[in-house]
């Protein structure tokens, strides 16, 4: 969700635990040479960063499925407030991260006919959803430049309110269903002419949420889990709207109050339906690393053709230098080449899981805080010395590893 650049709380790094582990899965490629070792110094560094601006806790998954060695976690500080240490094997909020998944799951439409990719996405929801004349395609909907206003906006931002009481009154408790969270943003109308420039939209993957459930007929919940996490066997991963609780060992997530000087709100139980196919999936690093590096390894592991995985990988640039965005992936470009993933912000929890484009080597960046730009600013630096180990710095502008303006809406 968005988030707000604010001064930097400091806090002491409690504890700092380096691993080097062995590979989850076989090797995507044996003959491929190994890459550069992730700089282990570098990826505590950024994390140190995360904790100095207020996150309780952070921690870094790097696998590496063609060369072991390369394989590192880096866990430090706390997964609460009491004390218990991070543990980079619990489940977690994955935000953003949601609208890979959903976007996968519209591709495997668009593959058995169900979905015209460059049809109007009003043709496959409900009738009335989408206004007569709001001809918008899916493609441009998966793309972020399609004129549709962000219902979470409306959810967060009234004038002179605080993010924390807004959490309290329109997001922990209250369930929203998909139709009422489009209507929030139709009634702000069209933002601007369909496939003229990018603008971040969470009710963008709501509306392919909701076209999942109209073509297919089931929910969005059981479409999921039939096609993703039961083929993969993502053990952790879950869409549990409406219910509020995270099952199992889980990493409790905090929101920063917009007043620093007060004591970050538990967050961690709260209703999934306000950002739903857009956001609400929970996951852990250990399944993120499995399904993203099926999706961009060399056979997509079943999950989308060649051709689809083309096309989700067709980024345009976005307002951030040296970020573009295609069919629910961010390209992110480093000093040693492009990755792929997304970022995720939900209420209580950051995440950014990123893969290469031959799906060898990942990485999953985690916090237990949001509404902090300086902590996505630090989760976004682990992944310079993560991916392209102790080489030169990156040179271009800091925004480029920095999305701190339109694209913190996650």
């Amino acid at each position: 969700m968005r988030t707000r650049c604010v001064r930097s709380v400091a806090v002491a790094v409690s504890s700092v635990v380096l691993v080097a582990m062995g590979a989850i899965h076989a090797a995507a490629d044996p003959a491929r040479p190994a890459g550069p070792l992730p700089d282990a110094d570098g990826v505590r560094t950024a994390l140190e960063g995360t904790i100095a601006s207020g996150a309780p806790g952070a921690f870094a998954v790097i696998r590496d499925h063609s060369d072991p060695d390369a394989d590192l976690t880096v866990s430090i500080g706390h997964a609460d407030l009491d004390g218990t240490p991070m543990n980079a094997g619990w489940r977690f909020r994955v935000g953003s991260n949601s609208k890979t998944f959903t976007a996968v799951l519209v591709m495997r439409l668009a593959e058995q006919g169900g979905v015209d990719l460059d049809g109007p996405m009003r043709d496959y929801l409900p009738a009335g959803t989408l206004p007569e004349g709001w001809n918008m395609t899916v493609r441009q909907v998966m793309q972020h430049r399609a004129g549709v206003y962000d219902h979470t906006d409306d959810l967060l931002e009234q004038p002179g309110e605080e993010t924390t009481s807004a959490f309290e009154k329109r997001i922990r408790n209250t369930v929203y269903t998909p139709a009422e969270l489009v209507a929030l943003s139709v009634k702000h109308g069209v933002q601007y002419d369909p496939g003229s420039r990018y603008a971040y939209s969470n009710t963008d993957f709501v509306l392919l949420g909701m076209a999942i459930e109209h073509v297919t007929g089931r929910p969005y919940a059981e479409v999921l889990r039939e096609q993703i996490i039961e083929p993969l066997r993502l053990r952790h991963t879950s869409f549990v709207v409406p219910d509020k609780a995270i099952a199992g060992r889980h990493v409790t997530g905090y929101l920063t109050n917009d007043d620093r000087s007060k004591p970050l709100l538990n967050a961690t139980e709260q209703n999934g339906s306000w950002i739903w196919s857009a956001g609400a999936v929970i996951s852990s690093a250990a399944d993120m690393d499995r399904f993203l590096t099926a999706l961009l390894g060399g056979s997509s592991g079943g999950l989308v053709s060649d051709a689809s995985l083309e096309q989700m990988t067709d980024a345009l640039p976005t307002p951030t230098a040296g970020v573009a965005y295609g069919l629910g992936l961010r390209e992110v470009s480093l000093s040693c080449g492009k990755v792929y993933g997304h970022v995720g912000v939900v209420q209580g929890f950051q995440t950014q899981a990123y893969v290469t484009r031959d799906g060898t080597r990942s990485v999953v960046a985690f916090a237990n805080a949001s509404n902090n730009g300086t902590i996505t600013q630090g989760l976004m630096n682990t992944l310079e010395p993560a991916f392209c180990g102790a080489r030169p710095r990156y040179t271009h502008s800091r925004a480029a590893l920095a999305p701190l303006g339109e694209d913190t809406r996650m």
